[in-house]
């Protein structure tokens, strides 16, 4: 195996696992980009989701103000490339986390571009939910709390599961873009070590990590997606 990878894939195989190029080193930060990001951008995601879905025209805590405000935050920082953001917040970086490259410092950027776009699936989960469930839940004497957690939140898992999945999959494609200017993991691998020195093996693996990482995402998202579905059903 080893004698095969050094004939058909020789730069692959220079670049071992282990150390600042190897290919364990490239995975683990593309995992810690992805999970510390999910975490983060979810959780602001989540919120702004709640808020939009909450003070809209109709909703049970109906308020123009804060809905415009959360509206124009997640529309601003959604239209803004990625690219261009990673430029842009590179002082805020600087002061929160002491550097503007490495994979600590895209964590900032990685979690102000996902947050905004789950923001957005969070809102389009919690309006499927039927007006019908919340009205009866009201007339019962339900609190806001009770309505976002025993109602939005608990009806709609499955479904936020769903877009929760797909948000994990927008954001590896964000860490490549990422690790492409300096980040690490497997888009700096791809670009650094495999386009920049013609080395077309190193590129087409790298490319082939992240497809598994996709589909490995997509096929655990969906079962727990089928599962919640088939609980509340």
């Amino acid at each position: 195996m080893i004698n095969l990878l050094q004939q058909y894939l020789p730069n692959v195989f220079s670049l071992g696992w282990s150390g600042d190029a190897g290919w364990g080193t490239a995975i683990f930060q593309t995992l810690f980009m992805t999970f510390w990001s999910a975490i983060f951008g979810g959780f602001l995601g989540l919120i702004f989701g709640v808020i939009l879905v909450l003070t809209e025209e109709g909703g049970i805590l109906a308020n123009k103000f804060w809905y415009n405000l959360a509206d124009k935050i997640v529309s601003i920082f959604r239209a803004i490339p990625f690219v261009i953001l990673l430029a842009f917040i590179a002082p805020i970086t600087q002061k929160i986390v002491g550097t503007q490259i490495g994979i600590k410092a895209a964590l900032v950027p990685l979690t102000l571009g996902v947050f905004p776009f789950y923001a957005r699936q969070v809102q389009v989960a919690l309006k499927g939910i039927d007006p019908g469930k919340i009205e009866a839940a009201l007339s019962l004497g339900a609190t806001t709390k009770d309505i976002i957690f025993e109602i939005y939140l608990k009806e709609a898992r499955s479904e936020l599961i769903r877009v929760s999945t797909v948000t994990v999959i927008s954001l590896i494609g964000l860490t490549a873009m990422a690790g492409a200017i300096g980040a690490g993991g497997l888009g700096n691998t791809a670009i650094s070590y495999g386009y920049n020195r013609f080395n077309n093996d190193v590129t087409l693996v790298a490319t082939i990590l992240v497809i598994i990482l996709i589909f490995i995402t997509q096929v655990v998202g969906d079962l727990l997606a089928n599962k919640f579905n088939h609980q509340v059903r």
